[in-house]
């Protein structure tokens, strides 16, 4: 039988994905690149772009094209083979891409490009492209002796292992905690969330109702369930998910995973002459320095702090007046929350859920984009699928398709948990045609139940926005270079601009328009509760905020401060940084660190902070929306112009000033907040 994975196609050929075919096809693309890059250095004796670059770029996508499926199926349709297959390939693609990055005799050739004659007739994103690739072999210790190459090596291998083992125990320890409760015990939740739970029981072959961790399945129990031992209850099983706490102590323990990352990422540090590896993080970033973003992160804390305080304690009046509370506990933050929202602004989520069904935001959201940008999208009925929630769409400007998404929306079993976009086909040039981008878009949203259509909250309305925004990045490059096309080359901490920006426009009225309209009659959002669900928008921003900038600064310390052995635990510098910028701090017990996979399995570690930096981008950019109109089409097509086209040509600061005119200012991402303000520094 054919090795599909060895196959070019067009779109990833998921029904033919063999567990068996994964590892040889794998290596037998990495020893055909190894031999291919050896030859084209042999070959020549004089590089350039034509016959250095473009071959290899062309060796890259092939393989990159074969692992695509592969890493998607593992994050959307895990299965015990799958994840074998998966993790066995883990190490050969870590080699390689070390291989090839300390590879001294390509290092020389990509110079002798940079340092050539043709170098200054190459277009800006092409220097730009070769500027990079030789920063990341500097990145890589392409200047190390040999015996720290292979040590550098060694590391690297060793925490892409342990990124997918932190990933698989937090996937093994969410799938392996339920409970079967009774309607009684889940008084108070609304028709969806109860609806949700009592089709989850049934599909497990049980009675009553079944509590997952899933998010559709646990957020609703935390927010409105009456029954206070029951929220605890879930919210230990939560928060103590892949720990040495919780329901299942110790079974998926990353306890020690986590250690040996940070041990191993400082001695990767170590080995580049860097003193923490959040230097090593920052080289590639917009911020220049630790230093730089922790004053960042304290300047937010500043200004908001205050508001967030006061936040906290009118939550404490409110649940010891009304409810006769004597403590806010962890697992009662979101319960009275919810409550003070509705007492407040007599609006909740679940009011406005009727008004968002996945039938009317989807092609509202289309709309949006297209009176932005001036682009349409179409769905496409025919596609080899791996399930079938999943739905593939066309972008077109003009009546040329430029590109494809993939759009697998709900939550379910074996399917990790939060949202995100991948790349599965990047733009570039491929023998003079065009290879159009292709993206996949996730989300774990609340699914349909029985006759009754996908319905979304507020919340669920902005993570969609803010991944199509991600996607666009994505798909509206114009980019032909690989390494810049789209997000690639994007800096890390700017890269969440035009997903924060998109969600905007889920919070104007006349955006709001067309996104919305109720599932059975049509009816639009009605004003009255429009107005109450904008009066809410801010509603605990600042106690939010300060959320935001615990993990960030955590993520900071961890990284700059780490120094292994004797030093302060894990759990000692997230109690510090709680005492310094949290508001309600969390249950002894609490191991959020267990399951933060952005910093230990994503691409975040040093760089949580990019949320928050990203946000004052987004913010400040909007700001010119507000000004000249949030369907301005010129002020669309200057956006589209110099971010989502640009993709990584270009450094993103440049990129900003081009569009806004100036450096960014904070005041923006302060006002949007509801956080009041002094005039400061740019950010």
């Amino acid at each position: 039988m054919p090795n599909a994975l060895l196959e070019r196609h067009l779109l990833p050929p998921f029904s033919r994905v063999k567990s068996a075919d994964i590892e040889p096809a794998i290596t037998r693309l990495i020893a055909r690149n190894k031999e291919a890059i050896e030859a084209i250095l042999a070959e020549h004796s004089h590089y350039s772009w034509d016959n250095l670059w473009q071959p290899i770029e062309q060796l890259e996508d092939d393989l990159s094209q074969a692992w695509s499926p592969v890493s998607h199926l593992n994050s959307v349709a895990n299965n015990e083979e799958l994840r074998e297959a998966y993790n066995t390939c883990l190490p050969l693609l870590s080699e390689y891409s070390t291989w090839s990055s300390q590879h001294s005799g390509l290092y020389e050739a990509y110079c002798q490009v940079a340092e050539g004659e043709g170098f200054a007739l190459l277009d800006e994103a092409r220097q730009k492209a070769i500027n990079n690739v030789l920063r990341d072999f500097r990145l890589a210790g392409v200047a190390l002796p040999q015996e720290q190459k292979q040590e550098y090596a060694r590391l690297r291998k060793r925490l892409s292992e342990l990124g997918s083992q932190f990933s698989d125990n937090v996937l093994d320890a969410t799938n392996a905690w339920s409970k079967q409760v009774s309607a009684e015990q889940l008084a108070g939740l609304p028709a969806t969330a109860l609806a949700n739970a009592r089709q989850a029981a049934q599909q497990a072959g049980l009675e009553d109702y079944l509590i997952t961790l899933e998010f559709p399945s646990y957020y609703p129990v935390l927010t409105y369930c009456e029954d206070a031992g029951l929220r605890e209850e879930v919210y230990r099983a939560n928060s103590t998910r892949a720990s040495a706490e919780g329901p299942h102590a110790g079974q998926w323990d990353n306890t020690k995973i986590i250690e040996e990352t940070l041990d191993l990422r400082r001695q990767l540090a170590g080995l580049l002459d860097l003193a923490n590896y959040a230097e090593l993080s920052l080289a590639t970033k917009m911020a220049d320095s630790p230093a730089h973003v922790r004053e960042f992160i304290e300047q937010l804390s500043e200004k908001s702090r205050p508001q967030a305080m006061a936040e906290w304690r009118e939550l404490q009046d409110f649940a010891r007046q009304q409810y006769g509370a004597d403590t806010v506990n962890a697992w009662d933050v979101s319960f009275y929350s919810e409550k003070l929202r509705e007492q407040r602004y007599q609006v909740s989520q679940e009011e406005i859920r009727p008004y968002l069904p996945v039938s009317r935001v989807l092609p509202g959201l289309f709309k949006v984009v297209e009176r932005l940008y001036g682009v349409t999208v179409r769905e496409v009925e025919d596609f080899d699928s791996y399930h079938p929630d999943v739905r593939l769409f066309e972008l077109a400007r003009e009546g040329e398709m430029i590109a494809r998404f993939y759009l697998d929306l709900y939550a379910r079993a074996h399917k990790r948990g939060g949202a995100w976009m991948d790349n599965c086909r990047v733009r570039r040039m491929v023998d003079s045609t065009l290879q159009v981008p292709v993206a996949y878009l996730v989300c774990n949203f609340t699914p349909p139940v029985g006759d009754t259509p996908a319905l979304l909250t507020h919340n669920e309305l902005t993570t969609l926005f803010h991944e199509f925004g991600h996607g666009l990045h994505h798909m509206l490059t114009r980019q032909t270079v690989a390494s810049v096309s789209g997000i690639n080359g994007v800096a890390w901490d700017a890269v969440e601009l035009p997903s924060q920006f998109l969600e905007n426009w889920c919070w104007e009225p006349e955006a709001l328009a067309v996104i919305s309209g109720h599932h059975e009659t049509g009816a639009p959002l009605p004003d009255a509760l429009l107005d109450k669900m904008l009066a809410a928008r801010n509603f605990q921003s600042a106690m939010s905020m300060a959320r935001q900038l615990e993990f960030a600064l955590f993520d900071l310390r961890l990284h700059s401060e780490w120094d292994g052995a004797g030093g302060k635990s894990v759990q000692q510098f997230i109690d510090e940084v709680r005492n310094t910028v949290a508001v309600c701090i969390p249950p002894s017990f609490n191991r959020f660190q267990h399951s933060f996979s952005h910093i230990f399995a994503g691409g975040y570690a040093a760089g949580y902070y990019s949320y928050k930096w990203a946000e004052v981008l987004s913010a400040d950019a909007f700001s010119r929306f507000e000004e000249e109109g949030i369907f301005n089409r010129k002020t669309g097509d200057a956006f589209r112009t110099n971010i989502l086209e640009a993709g990584g040509s270009k450094d993103a600061m440049e990129l900003f000033v081009a569009f806004r005119g100036r450096e960014p200012v904070i005041e923006p991402l302060l006002r949007h907040s509801g956080i009041a303000s002094t005039k400061t520094v740019p950010a």
